[in-house]
């Protein structure tokens, strides 16, 4: 099966945003979803002068209120307005557990939406490790078993190596989805990637 690979990280508002419209998608196109959890905030200060919390105000309130809303109306998911009080917190063991879920075989696609979806539409805390064991289990897997997992060297290596594989391919932030090659970032480019599911753009650009 063909891929798309998708770089994010488990609390992104604009991941969420997209998710179950991106998951459509790649199953109408036969393709497997290649999940490639992020250090953000490493990612994000690599490819721009401007972090998250350096942005002004004006631009949050716009960018993570006006449009988070309006997307979510867009797309018909649920979503508890404002930002979640913990959403700063430490994404490594959440990200971790994605990752050793992955390591282990499973498909992560459910448990992936779920922990987007619980943060945005429940303001759930996903560095509270029984919050974890639940949402994992309601996707039908061990949660106790990944959080031990997640700790490992190993699921850190590859938590490292996915974050510089996203930097050095100039990835811009969450998400980003990568088609035969041709990158798309943001959740509002996926009608651009379902195109190019069925017919690839002419790449002209260098």
């Amino acid at each position: 099966m063909s891929e798309i690979e998708y770089f994010y990280s488990a609390h992104s508002a604009f991941a969420y945003l997209g998710s179950a419209r991106f998951m459509e998608i790649a199953a109408a196109a036969g393709r497997k979803i290649v999940h490639k959890p992020v250090i953000l905030d490493d990612v994000v200060e690599a490819v721009t002068p401007v972090t998250f919390v350096a942005r002004s105000k004006k631009h949050r309130a716009y960018y993570f209120g006006r449009e988070i809303e309006r997307w979510a109306e867009f797309r018909n998911i649920p979503l508890k307005l404002g930002m979640p009080s913990n959403h700063r917190n430490d994404t490594t063991l959440v990200n971790s557990m994605v990752i050793a879920a992955i390591l282990q075989g499973h498909n992560v696609d459910q448990l992936a939406h779920s922990l987007l979806m619980a943060h945005w539409a429940d303001h759930t805390d996903l560095a509270d490790k029984a919050n974890l064991t639940r949402l994992a289990g309601e996707a039908g897997l061990d949660g106790d078993a990944l959080l031990e997992a997640a700790t490992s060297d190993e699921i850190k290596a590859v938590y490292a190596a996915n974050t510089a594989e996203a930097i050095e391919r100039s990835v811009f932030g969450s998400p980003t989805y990568v088609v035969d090659g041709d990158m798309f970032y943001g959740q509002d480019r996926l009608e651009l990637l379902e195109r190019a599911l069925q017919k690839p753009f002419a790449k002209n650009w260098p």
